[in-house]
């Protein structure tokens, strides 16, 4: 199972979890990797979790990927990312977005939003890297492009050719929005140096 290369994305409905693992699944297909993908939509229209796991390697028999089975997880916002971070491999990656989307329980006060997500995670997970995803994106034209610059941190640790990630953004992005998505990678790719 070593050959396997597992990567979680977790985020909120609305933020481009689902476009992001097309990128990805695209991008590992090009290297010539068998690949598996699962979506999970928890009410992702309103604002639910959204979590899609993308198996690659050789003889993908499942696209599930088990706790502590994570190579990385590239998480589009706190809270998400808290969820799932059981999930990471001991010396797997954590991408966190620090991103904050309150969800309903918080906003009817039912439940408080945690405090202390990030600095928690800093404690228990040794690859770590933290960005303002959001900021990046705003920066390259659409704050919707926070995708893709999570996109363009995870590539630094893929080890795929550049050409295969401009080749997936141009099969799986509308050309309205390609320059501004791949200005959104290469700010990733910056912030992940």
């Amino acid at each position: 199972m070593s050959n396997i290369i597992n990567v979680l994305l977790v985020g909120v409905g609305g933020q481009g979890t689902i476009l992001a693992s097309k990128i990805l699944t695209h991008a590992a297909m090009a290297q010539g990797y068998e690949v598996k993908m699962s979506e999970i939509h928890g009410m992702a229209q309103r604002g639910g979790s959204v979590v899609t796991q993308v198996r690659m390697g050789e003889n993908v028999y499942s696209p599930v990927i088990e706790p502590g089975e994570a190579d990385f997880i590239v998480a589009f916002e706190q809270l998400e990312a808290y969820r799932w971070a059981h999930f990471l491999k001991k010396d797997g990656v954590l991408i966190v977005n620090t991103q904050k989307i309150v969800p309903l329980t918080v906003l009817i006060g039912a439940k408080t939003y945690p405090t202390t997500i990030l600095s928690d995670l800093k404690e228990r997970v040794e690859r770590y890297i933290e960005l303002d995803g959001l900021k990046l994106a705003s920066e390259a034209g659409n704050a919707k492009a926070t995708n893709v610059v999570l996109m363009g941190v995870l590539s630094k640790y893929m080890n795929f050719p550049e050409d295969t990630w401009k080749n997936a953004l141009d099969a799986k992005i509308p050309a309205k929005l390609l320059d501004l998505n791949k200005k959104a990678f290469a700010l990733g790719v910056a912030e992940a140096k």
